[in-house]
């Protein structure tokens, strides 16, 4: 349903233009919007004008219309004033206001279905069965995007979102919670991950310069049947949440690129416990001093070539050589064998995985 402030706005508006005063009242005779304070003094009027079987009328000086939504009565249009001009001017604003209560209805529908497309709430058939009705294609490349920005309560992200990229009558821009926004987004042709990390980067721009700091953006992959725009919403929220374990770093994070790190968001906490006593035995890989860790990391960075990491980290080859023998002492694993390099490298994954369920739990 239409808001009353895009009611009042628009009265406001169109009584700047006309210079006649306006008001929007319900079938009760209860003020909802106007541009003056008149409308509780013809609430009775009103009321009768709503039960008769005119769509406008001449009453003690103004001119009274009615507003319809779906053959149905819905608001009275009140215009200050006689005549063949007021007469005119109030036919053109009920009919204003009447397209607006369509075309908002006309999203809203739109809107619901998209949520519960994403949701998966809807039999097969009734997806294109709905689809057809509210004129969306069915068979158009599409891919679904989540934004999640930081709290900030005197901004409105979905509504600055839809302001700055809902002309775009293909894409869609809804919520199914109170953190994050989804975009799915109709595609072309192209190389589809550039197009969509070219949208990601517009989105956050515009959000930062609004003052919304803190955004993250993630995407599944795209899909070519609308009854598959719920797996690609799926694969954007383990994006997401996939992104923030082990790509801090990054605002922008697609399904695709997640590699390992999705295999092992999806492993039952006990099982990584396990894991990590039986490489390790009671000890933590995350445990070891900074200077280990950076060593370890710098060594994964380049392919676990010694020369190179020991170049970067300003070190001599065989200080390196005797850092390496430690940890291998240590824990049992050579680092510069692969497939002990890789246990290291999982392992690691997975206690920083442990750390972040941990701390959502809490």
């Amino acid at each position: 349903m239409i808001s009353n402030q895009i009611l009042q706005t628009t009265i406001d508006g169109l009584k700047g233009i006309s210079r006649v005063e306006l008001s929007v009242v319900d079938t009760e005779g209860k003020d909802v919007v106007s541009t003056t304070g008149h409308a509780g003094t013809v609430s009775k009027a009103a009321r009768e004008f709503a039960l008769g079987p005119a769509d406008s009328q001449e009453i003690q000086g103004y001119q009274y219309f009615k507003i319809y939504d779906e053959q149905q009565v819905e608001y009275i249009l009140i215009a200050c004033g006689t005549g063949e001009d007021v007469y005119m001017i109030g036919k053109m604003v009920a009919f204003q206001i009447q397209s607006l209560i369509v075309a908002y209805k006309e999203r809203f529908d739109k809107d619901n279905f998209i949520k519960n497309l994403l949701l998966d709430n809807l039999l097969l058939v009734d997806i294109y069965s709905r689809a057809k009705k509210l004129h969306i294609a069915t068979d158009v490349k599409r891919v679904a995007m989540i934004i999640e920005a930081g709290e900030r309560k005197d901004n409105n992200v979905l509504e600055c979102i839809r302001t700055h990229f809902g002309s775009n009558n293909q894409d869609f821009i809804t919520a199914v919670d109170e953190n994050n926004v989804i975009v799915v987004k109709e595609l072309e042709d192209t190389d589809f991950s550039k197009e969509v990390d070219r949208a990601a980067r517009a989105i956050i721009a515009v959000l930062e310069k609004e003052g919304i700091e803190g955004v993250h953006v993630s995407y599944g992959t795209a899909v070519g049947e609308i009854k598959e725009v719920s797996r690609s919403y799926k694969e954007a929220k383990m994006a997401l949440d996939v992104g923030k374990i082990f790509f801090g770093d990054r605002d922008v994070v697609a399904y695709s690129e997640l590699g390992i790190g999705r295999l092992i968001y999806q492993l039952p906490i006990p099982l990584c416990k396990m894991f990590i006593k039986e490489i390790f035995g009671g000890k933590s890989p995350d445990e070891f001093d900074e200077e280990t860790l950076t060593t370890i990391m710098k060594f994964f960075e380049n392919s676990l070539n010694v020369s190179e990491t020991s170049r970067q980290l300003f070190i001599h080859r065989n200080t390196l050589v005797y850092r390496l023998d430690k940890l291998q002492k240590l824990t049992g694993l050579d680092l510069r064998v692969f497939e002990d390099a890789i246990t290291f490298k999982i392992a690691l994954m997975v206690v920083k995985y442990m750390k972040y369920m941990e701390s959502i739990e809490y």
